[in-house]
């Protein structure tokens, strides 16, 4: 069964590009022979010169970084990029999510579908596809949100299990929380998953784990790649995802949740513990047939009227990954975006309430109704979220 990642803006291609050399770095060895055989077939194809090429769509309002990508994954000697299949023009979209999904979208739908057609017609056998974006940008999520909808009507068969960047709280673009709002009510209604990476919390990552002094850019990207590597690469079982992520790390086998205290609170504003619909925890490596894993069958992690049993899926390989003799990956449909998407739609609510920047959005053809559906549907979300008990 493969995968077609499609790589949306500055972002989404720099994310992909270090899945892939993630992927291509998890070098098999003499006894991983049928974990690498699936490993390639899910997110590579082999050219009749024996090349690995990714199965992947690069999608761009500017061609400078898919370039870049394509640059770097040919370097890497051990994979590279079709010579087809990528798209960018030189008319970048800006910040402007209308821009990107009412304008560049249909404008160039007809060349985005013959890309991914042609990169399916590559695929013995589809699942689905990845498309790879943040929630914040123009084209990435603009864009990225119209290429959605289009994956949905032509491949209604096939999942679409889309990976956010999510951004820093401290703000990026002054339209960010405009552009998070349209971009995940509409996801919400098209994606059969949504993964989510925080760029604050993986800066915390980079800051406190790995020790890194000035943090770039390229140091995120790597870190999500990593992980979201944790949960994409085989167990030689089905797989998948919920809502989040955490980073594989080497780990004694003593794998425990947080300490959960009977009478603790589950409101929103309280800082409480986060009650969790499901949740994926995938083992690899050393031990892994020995590890004690029953915390996270505890009845206080989960909502009251959904079992332990039904809601924890636990997945084991003794295949190591990523050279890490131990390592862990925690997929959680839980309350833990809450609090920063509450966060999100309160600040971009302030903004349409005093009316700012909205004529950027009505001059390319989102209405002020498009904003109120989607404060709406995202609303409705945080509340059935914030009720878990």
């Amino acid at each position: 069964m493969s995968v077609v990642t499609v790589q949306l803006g500055q972002c989404g291609n720099q994310v992909g590009q270090e899945l892939f050399d993630v992927m291509r770095s998890d070098a098999p060895d003499v006894h991983r022979k049928t974990y690498s055989a699936v490993s390639r077939e899910r997110f590579f194809r082999q050219t009749t010169q024996g090349a690995l090429e990714a199965r992947a769509v690069l999608i761009d309002m500017e061609p400078k970084v898919i370039n870049h990508s394509m640059s770097e994954a040919a370097k890497s000697g051990r994979w590279r990029y079709g010579e087809t299949s990528h798209f960018s023009q030189k008319q970048g979209s800006g910040n402007n999510w209308a821009n990107g999904y009412c304008v560049h979208g249909p404008r160039h739908r007809d060349a985005v579908e013959e890309l991914v057609r042609r990169e399916v017609e590559h695929c013995d056998m589809l699942a689905g596809f990845i498309p790879i974006m943040s929630v914040a940008g123009g084209t990435g999520s603009g864009v990225g949100t119209f290429v959605t909808q289009c994956l949905r009507d032509v491949y209604p068969s096939s999942f679409v299990l889309n990976h956010l960047t999510w951004p820093y709280g401290t703000g990026e673009v002054i339209v960010q929380n405009y552009n998070s709002v349209l971009t995940l009510a509409h996801l919400y209604q098209l994606s059969d998953a949504i993964l989510v990476h925080e760029n604050d919390i993986v800066h915390k990552i980079c800051s406190q784990l790995l020790k890194i002094k000035q943090i770039s850019f390229s140091d995120i990207n790597r870190v999500i790649a990593h992980q979201l590597g944790g949960v994409l690469q085989p167990t030689l079982t089905p797989v998948s995802c919920g809502a989040y992520s955490r980073h594989p790390i080497g780990i004694d086998w003593q794998v425990c949740p947080p300490p959960a205290s009977a009478g603790r609170s589950r409101s929103l504003s309280a800082g409480s513990f986060n009650t969790s619909l499901a949740n994926l925890l995938i083992l690899r490596g050393k031990d892994v047939y020995s590890a004690d894993t029953g915390g996270f069958e505890d009845p206080a992690i989960y909502t009251s009227w959904l079992p332990p049993d039904e809601a924890l899926s636990l997945w084991k390989s003794p295949v190591p990954f990523n050279k890490y003799e131990k390592s862990a990956t925690l997929v959680s449909n839980s309350q833990a975006l809450l609090r920063p998407l509450d966060d999100m739609v309160r600040k971009a609510w302030n903004m349409f309430a005093s009316r700012a920047y909205i004529h950027q959005y009505v001059k390319f053809g989102i209405s002020e109704e498009d904003f109120l559906d989607s404060f709406t549907s995202l609303e409705q979300v945080i509340s059935s979220y914030s009720e878990l008990q």
